[in-house]
């Protein structure tokens, strides 16, 4: 049998929920810290959320708008920033009841967790929201002049960079399934043809802007994403 991590410590249940209380203490702590810093800086972050979308007016079509609008955007930069730490704090909480092997796989996959997440979010900035936002630009250009709700276009924005940083830890299922042994490399290349099916389906939810261009580039990141997690499983022997 594989011994615990930490063999000789045994703690109580009272100690247990004391050590959970300090670990969402200091996680609470980071998210409100960097969520004040996202706010303080709210004029850079909301230019830096604007680069794909040059040349286009953004109104305030309601009293407090941007004001709010700001609020709830320094929620979520807040909440992306701090997430590592969130994650570091819920792994030193469930570490020590793990054994030596469960350890040795949960590290790897946290950290190639919050990169897949992170990758997600920089290719929807980068290549996703400008190839949406073009679309939606140049279709009826000629009859209406695009000037947008501040408010919807970062609802937007921040809805297609989140949904597809989720959508890139189709990987890190693949794995757990596979170390599970729910779902072997093999019984996934079998199902090729539904995933294809289904990432054209992934894409079109995930997209707001519901534009073929957008979601074809996304179902092709999918594609890639799902052969790169049997690739993983075969090189694990799974």
């Amino acid at each position: 049998m594989n011994k615990k991590v930490n063999p000789n410590t045994e703690m109580s249940i009272f100690e247990h929920l004391e050590e959970l209380r300090e670990r969402i203490f200091i996680a609470s702590v980071i998210f409100c810290m960097l969520t004040i810093a996202c706010f303080t800086y709210m004029k850079n972050i909301a230019y830096i959320l604007q680069q794909p979308a040059i040349g286009i007016k953004f109104l305030q079509l309601a009293p407090g708008e941007y004001f709010f609008t700001s609020i709830k955007v320094a929620l979520y930069t807040g909440f992306l920033l701090s997430s590592p730490f969130i994650i570091y704090q819920i792994t030193l909480f469930i570490l020590p009841g793990l054994t030596e092997k469960e350890s040795k796989l949960i590290i790897p996959i946290l950290l190639t967790s919050i990169m897949l997440f992170f990758s997600g979010i920089i290719f929807a900035y980068l290549i996703l929201a400008p190839a949406a936002l073009q679309f939606l630009i140049n279709y009826g250009n000629e009859i209406v002049e695009p000037i947008w709700s501040f408010e919807e276009y970062f609802n937007f924005v921040l809805l297609l960079l989140f949904s597809t940083g989720i959508a890139f830890q189709i990987p890190i299922i693949q794995i757990v399934l596979g170390i599970l042994n729910i779902f072997s490399s093999t019984d996934m290349y079998i199902y090729w043809k539904y995933i294809i099916l289904g990432s054209t389906i992934i894409a079109a939810i995930i997209t707001p802007s519901t534009d073929p261009v957008t979601q074809i580039i996304l179902s092709l990141a999918i594609i890639i994403l799902y052969s790169s997690g049997i690739i993983i499983l075969k090189l694990l022997n799974k």
